[in-house]
């Protein structure tokens, strides 16, 4: 059975122009023409729905209808052409921000934020309690207003501490959680997200559990980073897995 892609779709009467899905697709699937947000092409547009998270005026949605499949190849192409644009205009290219936002809603100015999840829109879900379950958890798709962030003790994992350590949950305990691969992930991008989180969040404290291979030593060196740019007095710890799953600094 051959299933439809999915696919955004905008209500023009609904959307105001604000640049906010510009801002948040990271494939540069969307624009602001005329005043109104529209898909430049279907197969930039992966499904994902990470530009719905912060539409103001919920007039985006994901539907299955015939189209192309989404061509990754396609989307990177039209994110380089984006960025030697912004660079001809003399605008600095953002390795956080859809390229787009710039090139072609000057008026809006930078995002910080790029690839939310509708689940983080702000005021949409309950906030932080022992035992609740927000979403997601992905660092990337995390919006730093996310509710279930504020006054959180908040622990951020490296995606590969639960699935070696049958102890995850007792790790965690109460905390929110954030998980995030630096191996996988622009560093700027996840310091300065990082950043706002602890800038808009008012965390109480923060514990990044990693993994005793070197290159999560980087998701330590981004917390630090981030933590310092933010000048706010959140308490960090650190702790260490194994490969074979045992804490090391217990």
């Amino acid at each position: 059975m051959n299933l439809k892609p999915r696919i955004i779709e905008i209500d023009e009467e609904r959307c105001n122009g604000c640049g906010n899905c510009v801002a948040d697709c990271a494939e540069g699937a969307i624009a602001i023409i005329d005043g109104k947000a529209r898909v430049i092409s279907d197969s930039f547009c992966d499904g994902l729905g990470a530009c719905i998270g912060r539409c103001p005026t919920d007039a985006l949605r994901i539907i299955q209808r015939e189209a192309p499949p989404f061509d990754e190849a396609a989307a990177l192409a039209q994110l380089a052409t984006l960025k030697t644009d912004e660079r001809k205009n003399g605008v600095a290219p953002s390795p956080h921000a859809a390229p787009s936002l710039h090139a072609l809603t000057p008026q809006l100015g930078a995002s910080p934020l790029r690839g939310t999840c509708p689940g983080t829109r702000p005021g949409s879900g309950p906030g932080w309690t022992p035992g609740a379950a927000p979403w997601p958890v992905k660092l990337r798709l995390v919006a730093p207003d996310a509710p279930f962030l504020h006054g959180a003790d908040l622990l951020i994992a490296a995606d590969c501490a639960a699935p070696v350590t049958p102890q995850f949950q007792e790790l965690l305990g109460s905390k929110a959680l954030l998980i995030c691969c630096p191996k996988f992930e622009d560093t700027a991008a996840t310091v300065d997200k990082l950043t706002a989180i602890f800038r808009q969040a008012d965390l109480r404290s923060c514990t990044v559990l990693r993994m005793e291979v070197p290159c999560c030593g980087g998701l330590v060196r981004a917390v630090r980073t981030a933590h310092q740019a933010s000048g706010t007095a959140c308490r960090l710890e650190e702790r260490v897995l194994s490969r074979g799953g045992v804490d090391m600094t217990a």
